[in-house]
């Protein structure tokens, strides 16, 4: 059973509906290296050094500054920097609803599971239908830990997901980007189309995919632990690739077409099954 992490209340009009907070994802899934002294083995400590004087200073000597020139800061107070943080009331007042897919997915974050608190389990269904229904989403203001958040609340499956956001202008625009002047041929889109969609799937499966990295990371470490040498197999070496487009994708749709005639049964194998099958 998942812990929740918080908890908070969702202002729909005149709804107050107070719900849980649970992360979406497993923090026991990722791996973590300590930083470890070479010649015994112990933990190492981080320590705050002038660059000034080289000398190491304290947690309780050192102040936040921002640097608006080069070399030149502005400083802060803690009590300064705690004047600006907002209430932290838990409460994700919905500004609006908009069509879900209308949200570039550029502007998501971290995801949040939110279930019904106490006595909350009809209103919390009731906005999922609703939001389900009319294929929307809410855009709330959430305000925890002294900050602002842009949050997005929309159904999925049974449930409801908090979608923290990215705010405009911390999005950098898809102008700032050189994209070329590429053209599109037409016979090289045919042909484009016709790979995508034999490699097409009609739903996206996450169980098919799997951190490769993350499993041999996780595999070494099993071996250092039971005391194994561990040995690295070569990589075969990159193919050559080929420059002209057309001749790609063809290549490609053949490599499909090479890979697909080897998964089939032969023509006499599958004669002999039907011998056997019909005997």
């Amino acid at each position: 059973m998942a812990r929740a992490v918080g908890s908070a209340t969702i202002a729909f009009g005149l709804v107050s509906i107070p719900v849980k907070v649970y992360s979406s994802g497993v923090s026991e899934s990722g791996i973590h290296f300590n930083m470890l002294e070479q010649k015994t083995g112990a933990r190492v400590k981080q320590q705050y050094v002038s660059s000034q004087t080289g000398e190491v200073v304290s947690r309780d000597e050192i102040i936040k500054g921002y640097e608006f020139s080069k070399g030149q800061y502005v400083t802060f107070t803690g009590e300064e920097l705690k004047s600006f943080e907002v209430e932290a009331n838990k409460a994700v007042e919905i500004q609006e609803f908009v069509p879900l897919a209308k949200v570039d997915p550029i502007y998501f974050e971290k995801a949040y599971y939110i279930g019904p608190d106490k006595g909350a389990d009809r209103p919390y269904a009731l906005l999922r239908a609703a939001m389900e229904k009319t294929g929307r989403a809410a855009l709330a203001k959430y305000a925890v830990r002294g900050k602002q958040y842009l949050v997005l609340v929309r159904p999925v499956k049974e449930g409801l997901v908090m979608q923290q956001l990215r705010y405009a202008d911390e999005i950098r625009s898809i102008t700032d980007i050189p994209l070329g002047e590429g053209e599109v041929e037409e016979k090289e889109l045919k042909l484009a189309v016709q790979l995508v969609e034999q490699i097409a799937s009609d739903e996206f499966v996450p169980a098919n995919y799997e951190d490769e990295v993350r499993s041999r990371i996780e595999e070494a470490i099993r071996a250092k632990v039971e005391g194994q040498e561990i040995t690295a197999e070569p990589t075969e070496a990159p193919k050559a690739k080929i420059i002209d487009l057309m001749e790609a994708l063809k290549a490609s749709l053949g490599d499909k077409d090479r890979k697909a005639a080897k998964r089939a049964p032969s023509h006499r194998a599958a004669k002999r099954t039907r011998k056997a099958a019909e005997g």
